[in-house]
């Protein structure tokens, strides 16, 4: 990991989906899809985002849906690439959750390409989300679209974020 870095992190607040979009697009690998960035980034104006800001600009946003009061999930999360592997990622995930159980919530959910594609960023990603506690559930072999298993991964909330 490199040198940590110095954050504000904010929210949930009012997205600005054009930071969003710039987050989203310096992860291609992740976000290659253009329809589907549009979305996430536009989803950021109607769904509780959270951002990390270094020196006033935004760097990371995660993006929650409610599917019940104490069960929500991890709608889109994105840590810009030159801030990634410092810290960024955990810290908003932390900042998240102390106002998730603020809420009331019990439970996180994430979904993220299963095992089974052989993807070496979708590995990153759920070794990211197994280190912050996150333990697999269940697989859909055609949720998204045949021939990408989605892995579905959850969190108890118990105020040790």
């Amino acid at each position: 990991m490199r040198d940590p870095i110095s954050l504000e992190l904010a929210g949930p607040l009012g997205g600005a989906a054009a930071d969003a979009q710039r987050i989203l697009r310096s992860l291609p690998r992740w976000f290659g899809v253009d329809s589907a960035l549009l979305q996430y980034a536009q989803d950021t104006q109607r769904l509780p985002t959270f951002w990390a800001a270094e020196r006033g600009c935004a760097i990371a946003f995660m993006t929650l849906r409610e599917h019940f009061p104490a069960s929500w999930e991890v709608h889109c999360m994105a840590v810009q690439a030159d801030a990634r592997a410092r810290g960024v990622g955990r810290q908003l995930h932390r900042h998240a959750e102390r106002w998730l159980l603020g809420q009331g919530a019990r439970h996180l959910q994430v979904k993220t390409v299963a095992a089974g594609h052989p993807s070496a960023e979708y590995a990153e990603t759920r070794s990211f989300y197994k280190a912050l506690g996150y333990e697999e559930l269940e697989v859909f072999p055609d949720l998204w679209r045949p021939g990408l298993p989605v892995l579905q991964l959850i969190k108890a909330l118990n105020g040790a974020a």
